[in-house]
């Protein structure tokens, strides 16, 4: 039940009106929820302005209004001065009743674990960064107790910074570099997707009595990109986490694709494409191919950044790798047009700052390989994605289950 309510709110356009069938509880939570997420999307908010953002009547809106108002979520506004309006204008009627969201009256934490480190952002109620802690691994595969630690660790720093009490936390979302599937439960099919099965809902549970949210990195990266990124609003998306490995985040007429088992958006597929040939993402590929061409010509390091920083200083053997990027993921992301056919493919993950120099080139690559090329961007989130998808995610479920949801203050 629960599942079907968060999957709702992937969509960030106005709820319809519910259908007179629904029962009186569900109609009261989706009205909570619709209204909820109106207010989130203004300052302040006039009934009529929550009839129009919502399909709902008047009577329905004002009911809402005043419930969430009991339970603390929102407050009604003083009437403005009667003498506000301007002179020879008198206001006629009655003044028009305003809400506002109270965006500190709970936070939401969106963490992002990989193999290596792990950060956690607390958000309020309108997924206002409050503060933000980030912790490192000794490795990649070591004991659950001790990966456990460091997201925790990183989480009561993050609300130490935030300035605000775990008590304070009403849903957690957090993303793993993993399948997961509708359930929260990991995929550990492959020994590192193991590494992340670890019991972190129950833990975090168990601490604080937190609701933990499990989802994949690259699931959450499309929710943070479509809602505040360069996919902004856009129904059939895919992002594509493409630094050291690539993984996919897919939307389907607005919905997350999850798969039987989580596994939709994986790309071990790739090993089987032409010219592609393996999952290694953006960063990883830059750096071996500037190895084997024997690493920059002063002799420094190879690193993705460097070929980038070559490149544009003209470097013949750094243009060439970019043209063989381009020209790979081309490749990559026609496989998932052909497959999927979305709107808009967008490039995110720390890989981002970099890779729109790479986009002129795959999109002129595109019509070769696919007859449904993608609009192809780059993130502006940049390694933020996951953890602004995390929140985003933590916020749809605390909207859901608004009536539900206990408030600390």
């Amino acid at each position: 039940m629960q599942v079907q309510l968060w999957v709702r709110t992937y969509r960030e356009v106005k709820i319809p009106k519910p259908q007179a069938a629904a029962t009186p509880q569900l109609l009261r939570r989706v009205n909570a929820q619709a209204v909820l997420a109106a207010i989130r999307g203004t300052e302040v908010a006039t009934g009529t302005e929550l009839m129009a953002g919502t399909g709902l009547t008047r009577a329905s809106v004002i009911a809402v209004c005043e419930d969430l108002i009991r339970r603390g979520w929102i407050r009604e506004l003083d009437a403005p001065r009667k003498d506000a309006p301007a002179a020879g204008h008198p206001q006629k009627g009655r003044p028009a009743r305003r809400f506002e969201l109270r965006a500190r009256a709970g936070v939401v934490l969106g963490i992002d674990i990989g193999a290596a480190t792990t950060t956690a952002a607390v958000a309020d109620l309108r997924g206002t960064v409050l503060g933000r802690a980030s912790g490192s691994f000794r490795a990649a595969d070591i004991p659950a107790a001790e990966r456990i630690g460091v997201v925790d660790r990183a989480c009561r720093e993050a609300l130490e910074a935030a300035g605000e009490a775990p008590g304070k936390v009403l849903a957690v979302g957090a993303g793993i570099a993993a399948p997961v599937d509708r359930g929260g439960n990991v995929l550990a099919a492959q020994h590192f997707w193991s590494l992340f099965d670890v019991g972190l809902r129950s833990a975090l549970q168990d601490l604080h009595g937190w609701t933990v949210l499990l989802e994949n990195d690259a699931n959450l990266a499309a929710l943070g990109e479509r809602w505040r990124g360069s996919g902004a609003g856009v129904d059939d998306l895919v992002v594509l986490l493409a630094g050291e490995r690539l993984g996919a985040g897919v939307l389907e007429s607005g919905r997350l694709l999850h798969g039987r088992g989580g596994g939709a958006g994986e790309m071990g597929f790739l090993d089987m494409v032409e010219g592609v040939g393996s999952s290694d993402g953006i960063a990883s590929l830059a750096r071996q191919w500037q190895s084997a061409g024997g690493g920059p010509a002063d002799g420094g390091e190879a690193s993705a950044r460097r070929v980038f920083e070559d490149a544009a200083a003209g470097d013949a053997a750094a243009l060439a790798i970019l043209g063989r990027l381009s020209e790979r993921m081309a490749r990559v992301i026609a496989a998932i047009a052909s497959l999927i056919n979305p709107e808009q493919v967008v490039i995110g993950g720390a890989v981002a700052d970099s890779a729109g120099a790479l986009v002129p080139g795959i999109t002129a690559a595109l019509p070769r390989f696919t007859a449904t090329p993608p609009r192809v961007t780059v993130s502006p989130l940049g390694d933020k994605i996951v953890t602004v998808g995390a929140i985003r995610h933590a916020l749809d479920f605390v909207e859901a289950n608004a009536l539900e949801v206990e408030l600390a203050g």
